[in-house]
């Protein structure tokens, strides 16, 4: 039924420390954020979006590393800096005309709950805090950072009945 769900996806809303990387902060020595981007997660975003399936960054840092990655990967929407994950995320689906049964999100912490209840899918990386995992409708092998990202693209494209090679090839 799960499978089915997804097939139905349009929106697929992400997290970044502890979804799109591994969670750590790491400060050069003027004080300037450093953050590791896993490329395989980046191929499998551009393979969704390249199937109709859009991409948003929600998150509640702000980071100048976020916004360059989110440019580089073509993804338009990027909100950081974000206090009420839900009100955002209950905007962007009325703007989009969007039902909630059409929107998956990414989380791995305490401030990504309050999105769960406004998605069709939810998604925990592997080593996401136990409350979110214990809400989660699926649960990556992989961790934040390490690829969980892009075992997401891969299941969403499976569930349309596309290959993730068939995505990017054609």
């Amino acid at each position: 039924m799960l499978e089915k769900k997804a097939a139905g996806i349009r929106l697929l809303i992400l997290d970044v420390d502890g979804v799109l990387t591994d969670g750590r902060i790491t400060l050069n020595e003027r004080g300037e954020e450093i953050k590791s981007f896993n490329v395989k997660d980046g191929l499998g975003l551009q393979m969704v979006a390249s199937e109709g399936i859009e991409v948003v960054i929600l998150t509640g840092r702000t980071s100048k590393a976020v916004a360059h990655r989110a440019r580089e990967l073509g993804i338009a929407e990027v909100y950081q800096g974000i206090a009420d994950k839900r009100k955002t995320l209950q905007q962007l689906i009325s703007q989009k005309g969007l039902d909630k049964t059409q929107v998956c999100c990414i989380g791995d912490d305490l401030p990504d709950l309050p999105m769960f209840g406004e998605c069709g899918i939810c998604v925990a990386v592997s080593d996401a805090v136990s409350e979110i995992r214990q809400e989660a409708d699926f649960i990556t092998r992989t961790k934040g950072g390490w690829g969980a990202v892009r075992e997401v693209c891969d299941w969403l494209l499976r569930c349309k009945g596309r290959s993730p090679k068939m995505s990017f090839t054609e």
